[in-house]
């Protein structure tokens, strides 16, 4: 029942929409063509009252197609939302709208205005809002904050009755809020953008069909701030992988100078940064006070340092601030301050400042960027690129850092081996000794000719038969030092190489004379060890008959790799290198100690004055030290044992040939077969001391026991492990047990098939059979000692073995 006379506007809306039905037929009565007519400006009768309906379903069909067309055709955000939020304000009679963009900046969420109060007689570009006079909300703040929060859209019917309105933007544009309707836009669970309608105009505020209208239009705009937000997203991963990649280019193109690495990075990637200019400040980790720098501090003269330290507590210097810019390179001072900084009129707007962070998590610099280049504050994604190319730098640094690092040892084993060099080197006053150019012809070597240094090596050295170098039973007891280098020298005359191969005879004396100061003074491991070996070796080639297999210049080799074989031995064995955590264990992998010597050997070999190979043409070198390399490496016994089996092969093989001279033809051509008796050869040579007479292998294997109890009590003091047998001094008396152990178990086999191989190498089988004999009573003779001790006082004492 609605009185007439007494109804508000108010009731009629009411009643009207709780009776849909009398509307309507009320709405079909009153709505005549001539009303219509009038309405549109058109003669009554062209007016088709019966398509009114489905006219107005095609005139919002129509919008909805113009409003994705756009979407289709422009690639401006703004511009298409813009078209949205003014139909938006028409159809629910909203005085005006605002959008919103989410945004993360130094990890605070934040909403920022895009469009900012469209109505309906708008034009775009007054409702763009410009980065520099945005309005920002933090989520905590506002009822466009609480929807950004909640993500959850609002209907206030009175602002005054909400808890999350503020009024601060009111204040601001002098503007009255009676009524909002704001809904975020999502994207899957992450929040892109709220829009937010004020003010309903033709009632008290919005109705819940305002707002299924107003949320029906907002999934156009969805869509459209969803490409908009993908795209940008996409841009972004685009810029930081092609920052990633220049960067990484760039890096490993520059590992000399940090600046420069930095710079070239950065320059290649300037077009992705999104910035207008950088710079980058970098510590200098470098600098060190020298003692001259704290006296003016001890004297009061100056005031201590009082800035930041580096990790390991030294000053810090920033000491260069590499500045470029986009369109040329100058340097600036960064100020807080709004007025330009430079005459182009280029001011500060926002700023975005990284620490470069090595991989120790150091840091090691400062990388900050100014001023975004569509003049928006840099929001999270500027961050993660930023952040991500300032950690990879950060990580390059490692670069140079090693590659300085590499440098300076590079520069310190320089020294060091300047240093080895002039200690091991042949002096010209020690040259004099062997090569008397003074003496003969009162000059220095370098004045001498070749022909003058023969005559003089003619009278000097000792001959093939004074010291009996031919023989496998030679003995160094009688000789010194100087007539083993002397000996060693004659070696290479006596094989024939120094002429053929145009050996330098001074370079040849030096080199010897080198390689005996090259060995240490060890017990056993020394100078007369390494000449013993080589004079095996030249026996074995000579003497024994094995030269026939290998050229003149493998032979100069194999004589070389034998002197040299055991140079720089420090007497201790390759497990205690180990153990101990010795560099040189660190340094190779396997046979440490050989590959030290090695490598020593070919240190010598590097320098011209000492280089006997320094005529043989690039192939004949590049063999020659091939076999130098198979030689010393060989005598690592744990590869020795590797090898018997191959070499057993050859040796059955070679019973089978009846002509000796195609049995030699065919292993000559053998390189692999001729390599694996070399390994063998070296093998005898280093263990040979167990061949020679028993009045010498006896004192041998004292001086050999020394030097392994020298090892024993390292261990049992450094290492704090109780040393085996054969290396504690405790154990002497096990000498002879032993020695014939070690003869059983090692030697026996290569002097056997090598006897059955050579008949001419039988007397070092016979040597070795008869010195195990001579083992063999002593430690009958201890056991026995030990019977009687034991007996007598029921328990085990010492004995002192005599020899």
């Amino acid at each position: 029942n609605l009185n007439i006379m007494s109804a508000t506007k108010e009731d009629v809306e009411k009643f009207l929409d709780g009776n849909p039905a009398f509307a309507q037929g009320y709405f079909n009565k009153k709505l005549t063509p001539g009303a219509l007519s009038v309405m549109a400006g058109i003669s009554e009768s062209k007016v088709d009252f019966g398509m009114l309906q489905e006219l107005g379903q095609i005139e919002e069909g129509q919008i909805l197609f113009d409003l994705i067309k756009e979407m289709q055709e422009n690639v401006n955000m703004e511009k298409v939302v813009f078209k949205i939020l003014k139909r938006i304000v028409a159809l629910i009679q909203a005085d005006r709208c605002s959008l919103f963009m989410y945004r993360e900046r130094n990890g605070i969420a934040e909403l920022a205005t895009r469009l900012f109060n469209i109505t309906t007689e708008s034009e775009l570009d007054d409702c763009v809002v410009h980065p520099d006079h945005e309005i920002v909300f933090p989520l905590d703040l506002g009822v466009v904050g609480n929807v950004a929060q909640t993500k959850k859209h609002v209907n206030l019917k009175d602002v005054n009755e909400s808890s999350h309105f503020s009024s601060f933007v009111d204040d601001l544009t002098e503007y009255k809020t009676r009524n909002i309707l704001a809904s975020p836009i999502m994207n899957g669970e992450d929040v892109v953008a709220v829009i937010m309608a004020l003010n309903k105009t033709t009632g008290p505020h919005f109705t819940t069909e305002d707002e299924d209208l107003f949320l029906k239009y907002l999934r156009i705009a969805t869509l459209n701030l969803k490409i908009y937000q993908l795209n940008y997203l996409y841009n972004c991963e685009t810029r930081k992988g092609q920052v990633l990649l220049w960067s990484a280019n760039k890096v490993f193109e520059e590992l000399t100078d940090i600046e420069r690495q930095f710079h070239k990075a950065l320059y290649t990637v300037r077009a992705y940064l999104n910035c207008d200019r950088y710079s980058v400040g970098l510590l200098d980790m470098t600098k060190e006070k020298e003692f001259f720098d704290i006296w003016p501090v001890l004297m009061g003269d100056q005031p201590p340092y009082s800035g930041p330290l580096t990790p390991d507590g030294r000053e810090v210097i920033f000491y260069k601030v590499i500045d470029y810019i986009l369109h040329g390179k100058e340097d600036i001072k960064v100020i807080a301050y709004s007025e330009p900084l430079d005459d182009s009129g280029w001011t500060i707007k926002n700023v975005l400042s990284m620490p470069i962070v090595n991989m120790t998590e150091d840091i090691v610099g400062v990388a900050t960027f100014y001023n975004r280049k569509d003049g928006k504050p840099f929001d999270q994604q500027d961050e993660e690129l930023m952040e991500a190319m300032t950690n990879f730098l950060g990580w390059s640094h490692l670069n140079t850092d090693t590659y300085d690092r590499m440098k300076m040892i590079e520069n310190r084993k320089d020294i060091a081996q300047d240093m080895v060099l002039y200690h091991v080197k042949c002096r010209d006053d020690e040259i004099q000794n062997i090569l008397k150019t003074r003496q003969y012809f009162n000059r220095e070597p370098c004045d001498c000719e070749e022909e003058e240094f023969l005559q003089i090596l003619k009278k000097e050295l000792p001959g093939p038969k004074k010291f009996e170098i031919y023989e496998f039973g030679f003995s160094d007891f009688d000789c010194t030092e100087l007539e083993l280098v002397m000996c060693a020298i004659q070696m290479f005359y006596e094989v024939g190489v120094v002429k053929k191969f145009q050996v330098p005879q001074e370079v040849l004396v030096r080199f010897m004379y080198s390689i005996s100061k090259g060995y240490r003074k060890m017990p056993y491991h020394n100078w007369r060890h390494g000449f013993n070996v080589g004079q095996t070796m030249f026996t074995l080639l000579t003497t024994g008959n094995m030269k026939r297999y290998y050229t003149d210049l493998e032979v100069m080799a194999m004589i070389t790799s034998a002197f040299l074989h055991d140079i720089d031995h420090r007497g201790t064995n390759n497990l205690y290198q180990v153990k101990s955590g010795n560099p040189l264990a660190k340094l190779h992998g396997s046979s440490v100690l050989e590959r030290h010597h090695l490598e020593f050997s070919k240190f010598l070999l590097a320098d011209e004055s000492l280089n006997i190979y320094q005529n043989l043409n690039r192939r004949q070198n590049e063999h020659a030290i091939h076999l130098m390399d198979i030689a010393i490496i060989a005598t690592d016994l744990q590869l020795y044992f590797k090898k018997r089996t191959m070499f057993q092969k050859i040796v059955d093989l070679s019973k089978t040939y009846e002509d000796e001279k195609k049995w030699v033809d065919w292993m000559s051509l053998e390189t692999t077969r001729k390599e694996i008796v070399l390994a063998m050869m070296m093998t005898a040579c280093d263990l040979s001391a167990l061949t020679k007479p028993w009045e010498v292998q006896s004192k041998v294997a004292l001086s050999e026991a020394a030097e392994f109890w020298v090892q024993g009590d390292l261990e049992r003091e450094v290492l704090e492990n109780q040393p085996i047998t054969m290396m504690d001094r405790n154990c002497a008396g096990e000498l002879p047990k032993l020695q014939c152990g070690f003869i059983d178990f090692v030697c026996t086999f290569v002097y056997k098939e090598l006897s059955r191989f050579h008949p001419a190498i039988q007397p070092m089988y016979d040597g070795m059979l008869n010195n195990r004999k001579e083992w063999k009573a002593k430690q009958e003779e201890y056991e026995a000692q030990q019977a009687i001790l034991k007996a007598q006082s029921g328990q085990s004492g010492r004995y002192t073995i005599a020899l």
